[in-house]
């Protein structure tokens, strides 16, 4: 299978807030028929409901492109490091820390 030629390449900033990062064990994803929606939370232990620290909206062209890369950047991962494993996994009931999806998220009237 041939590949694609290389994009353009560019240079992006990134200021040293953004350089620390933001952990979250937690995402809601939720779509619209024109946006995704990702929001990463994280739950920890004595906390009620998980706080939502990042809101990623982003086309569902652009969502499927970060599934590959995501895919492609695992797939890399584990050649380097071993199979990753998923507790739970398979189970009936899954855990309650971890990724889902949500329903369709409905638009106000009059917003496209």
């Amino acid at each position: 299978m041939e590949q694609p030629p290389p994009g353009p390449t560019f240079e992006i900033g990134l200021n040293e807030r953004e350089a620390e990062g933001i952990y979250s064990n937690l995402v809601f994803i939720a779509h619209s028929p024109s946006e995704v929606i990702l929001d990463f939370a994280r739950a920890m232990p004595g906390l009620q409901k998980p706080r939502v620290f990042a809101r990623i909206i982003m086309t569902p062209q652009h969502a499927k492109s970060l599934l590959a890369a995501l895919e492609q950047n695992l797939g890399n991962y584990e050649k380097q490091f071993g199979i990753i494993t998923v507790p739970g996994a398979g189970a009936e009931k899954p855990d309650t820390i971890g990724f889902t999806s949500h329903p369709p998220v409905e638009k106000a009237r009059g917003e496209r």
